[in-house]
């Protein structure tokens, strides 16, 4: 007998671009706004979130997510949700891959983490406390938030340790979902452009 039982779904929406996404630096708790193409990306992510009914829709504080809900038609149901902030990388914030590397080699923020900063055992610590409350609403749930959290959302909301979110990726201003197939928490749609 097939489990037919309600369960809500997760739409998840990586934020418009920045001048630091677009330069590949590491913005964790820098609260920077959203580029020119940034805001209009946001903007298209209405016509792709138009139609869905969504009993919660929360954002990071930070302005990049925050705009991006609000210029997508959320900004009179947006509520804020400090776990959804960006992982905090300590001393390794605004600096790119490079840059890190050049002081430690072969550095991979997957299995060596920010210097300073969240390890990802705390990062998947706040995904598992908003995929619980997640799994208490009353329906479909819409999150704003920011690329490494959401590929560690997905990773957690799965059942799988944090660090397969090393294999995830999102591109600013996409929309993935997750949600069921009968028991099973899935991945039903990753990095979807608008």
């Amino acid at each position: 007998m097939e489990d037919r039982l309600p369960r809500p779904h997760v739409v998840v929406v990586r934020h418009g671009e920045t001048e630091w996404a677009r330069a590949g630096r590491h913005t964790g708790r820098t609260d920077i706004p959203l580029t020119a193409a940034g805001e209009a990306a946001a903007r298209r992510l209405s016509g792709r979130l138009a139609g869905r009914t969504f009993a919660e829709v929360w954002s990071s504080p930070l302005q990049r997510a925050w705009r991006t809900a609000e210029l997508a038609g959320f900004a009179d149901r947006v509520t804020p949700e400090p776990d959804l902030m960006e992982w905090d990388y300590g001393d390794d914030e605004g600096r790119t891959t490079p840059e890190i590397r050049a002081g430690r080699p072969g550095w991979f923020i997957w299995s060596d983490g920010p210097q300073g900063g969240e390890t990802l055992a705390h990062v998947a610590a706040r995904a598992d406390r908003v995929i619980e409350r997640v799994l208490g609403a009353d329906g479909d749930v819409l999150l704003f938030a920011h690329g490494h959290l959401l590929d560690v959302l997905a990773a957690r909301w799965v059942g799988i340790p944090a660090e397969f979110g090393r294999v995830l990726y999102l591109d600013p201003a996409t929309v993935s979902r997750l949600g069921w197939h009968h028991e099973n928490r899935v991945i039903q749609e990753w990095n979807g452009a608008c």
